[in-house]
């Protein structure tokens, strides 16, 4: 099912050729002037040199082609050049009634299915989620379902940071704090226990404690601990088995926690992989860049000179291998790559990180490029996103100036909003569990519709605002549908016919525009795109519930059509929330 703008444009294009004129750059846009009409088009502006012709007498022409068309209500020629169109009520029905009876709202499938892995975890083991982590599991699990919505195969990977020195340290704190332990006997035969000797809570403490040991400026720092926790590093790497026990342990532990917390988030990944899987790779794919004659060695280092000929400045090289022989972040994801070509064979894949990683992605794409880890047409993509920060336009912290832990963050404003609930009214007993659902819209929403490359503002009372261009109003708009509609006691026919009330036309406006809103949504990696819509659609809704009678409407067939435009309306909204990663309530 083409979009209202394709079908406009193509009646345009005829009318064009009609009337003897070239309609190859003739398109329609919706109008910047709704008080005037609500498509344009300025294609006659365009071919005035080439016609020899005025503007406006090009577009009398092509409106004189369109006069008594169904589709237009008005349509008219204005100067300098423009064309204004004002569509008829049965048009806009039918194509809502097209919606209807259509899968995915008539949204069209892809011509060719593709694999897209999205990569929007980062987190690492043995550490809590915070703040730092939200935006990219906002941002790519909603990548990532726009993508199958669309009608791709995206499969999301949470790419944990589970490899090198930070292992290596949490292994020495340990021994130091339980020597005994059967890891640390050279002579240990048997196996090793199943259960962790830590919890998370403990886990979560080792890390940062052995980390200060290992930091020359901390006062805790102890060279002859950061000397074990380097060794520890090279004897996992090297696959000692009391380590490699322990580096499970860690790995378990942790990710059963982080399972919990993304669970909180609406949050999930069909892969659980991290960048010890990476490892493996590494030997050959090195074999390999040696072969090619990409390495070259520079004070001791192997690296991939990136700079291309039509850059505008030098890039500094891409640093494979260290003058010590280690590996860095860019040999592992470049690793991590060759892992997902191998496994996947994907067409693209979108990494979700912080905009300020932009040269090390731009780095490793180029040296995965010319190291033909991947071919030309697929395609290596950066989502690098801004900062959220707090009222002061800082990065957003907690009230004594630490890094909050994501939990604290959700179960603020889950009490923002349920402090927003008891507001004139008495709580139900499910008051709580409803606070979280629409506190998980506020979250995401409060993100999601920022552009996600910005910086923006995070404020819990304006987020959990049931009024405003928020997550919360939006879940009242569907809950108030729903409500209608419950009312009404039976299903309505789902056949929409115009009634000739204007806010009944401006709401079939909004809902029209979904087709071409998820398309650009998805085309242009843009989630904001889609808050924008069901924000409009809800103020559309909203305005037409408040003007038309709906219930209390005694020609049968009028409510009848209403309550099919709602359901359609609710059904979109929905489908959008979905998008977005949060759902709603059945009351609020």
């Amino acid at each position: 099912m083409d979009t209202v703008l394709n079908i406009i444009s193509a009646k345009l294009k005829e009318a064009f050729e009609a009337a003897g004129y070239d309609s190859t750059r003739v398109c329609a846009s919706i109008s910047n002037r709704p008080d005037l009409c609500e498509y344009q088009c300025n294609g006659a502006m365009a071919l005035a040199k080439q016609a020899h012709k005025a503007p406006l007498a090009i577009a009398e022409d092509v409106v004189a082609q369109l006069k008594g068309s169904d589709m237009f209500e008005a349509i008219d020629a204005v100067a300098p050049g423009f064309i204004n169109m004002t569509v008829s009520g049965s048009f806009m029905a039918g194509y809502l009634n097209g919606m209807t009876n259509s899968d995915k709202f008539g949204l069209e499938a892809p011509d060719k299915v593709k694999t897209i892995i999205v990569d929007y975890g980062g987190a690492n083991v043995a550490k809590p989620l915070h703040i730092g982590h939200l935006r990219s599991a906002i941002i790519g699990e909603s990548i990532k379902r726009i993508c199958n919505y669309i009608g791709h195969k995206a499969i999301g990977d949470v790419h944990l940071g589970d490899w090198g020195l930070q292992m290596g340290q949490i292994i020495a704190e340990l021994r130091a704090r339980k020597p005994e332990l059967p890891y640390f006997d050279p002579e240990f035969k048997g196996e090793y226990p199943k259960e962790a000797p830590f919890t998370i809570s403990e886990l979560e403490e080792i890390y940062p404690t052995a980390s200060k040991k290992c930091k020359p400026d901390s006062e805790t720092y102890d060279p002859a601990f950061a000397a074990e926790a380097h060794d520890n590093t090279v004897k996992l790497q090297q696959g000692d088995p009391g380590c490699r026990a322990i580096w499970k342990h860690v790995i378990d532990v942790s990710v059963a926690d982080l399972k919990k917390n993304y669970d909180n988030l609406n949050v999930e990944f069909e892969l659980w992989k991290g960048e010890s899987d990476a490892q493996p790779y590494i030997p050959a794919m090195l074999k390999d860049m040696k072969a090619k004659g990409i390495l070259e060695e520079s004070d001791g280092a192997l690296v991939v000179n990136v700079t291309e000929d039509d850059d505008k400045k030098e890039l500094p090289p891409c640093i494979i291998v260290k003058s010590d022989g280690a590996t860095l972040y860019a040999t592992t994801d470049l690793a991590t790559i060759v892992e997902r070509v191998k496994l996947f064979d994907p067409d693209a894949i979108i990494y979700v990180v912080d905009k300020r990683q932009a040269l090390h992605f731009q780095q490793v794409f180029r040296t995965a490029h010319k190291a033909g880890i991947v071919d030309d047409g697929v395609e290596l993509f950066h989502l690098g996103f801004g900062t959220m920060n707090g009222a002061d336009g800082q990065p957003y912290k907690t009230r004594s100036g630490g890094v909050m832990r994501l939990e604290v963050l959700i179960r603020e404003i889950n009490e923002a909003v349920l402090e927003k609930m008891k507001e004139g009214r008495e709580l139900s007993e499910d008051a709580e569990e409803t606070a979280k659902i629409i506190g998980l819209s506020a979250l995401k929403y409060g993100d999601l519709s920022n552009q996600a490359t910005k910086d923006y503002i995070f404020d819990i009372n304006k987020f959990a605002s049931f009024e405003g261009n928020t997550g919360p109003y939006i879940l009242y708009t569907i809950v108030r549908i729903k409500s209608i509609l419950a009312k009404y006691g039976q299903e309505p026919s789902g056949c929409i016919r115009f009634t000739g009330e204007a806010t009944e036309k401006a709401l079939m406006i909004e809902l029209a525009k979904f087709n071409e809103v998820i398309r650009a949504a998805y085309e242009e990696k843009a989630p904001h795109k889609i808050c924008a819509f069901i924000y409009d659609l809800s103020n559309a809704f909203n305005s037409f519930y408040h003007e038309v009678k709906i219930l209390t409407e005694s020609d049968e067939q009028k409510k009848d059509s209403y309550l099919s435009l709602m359901l359609l309306t609710k059904n979109v909204l929905e489908t959008c929330i979905d998008l977005l990663g949060f759902k709603a309530p059945e009351r609020m």
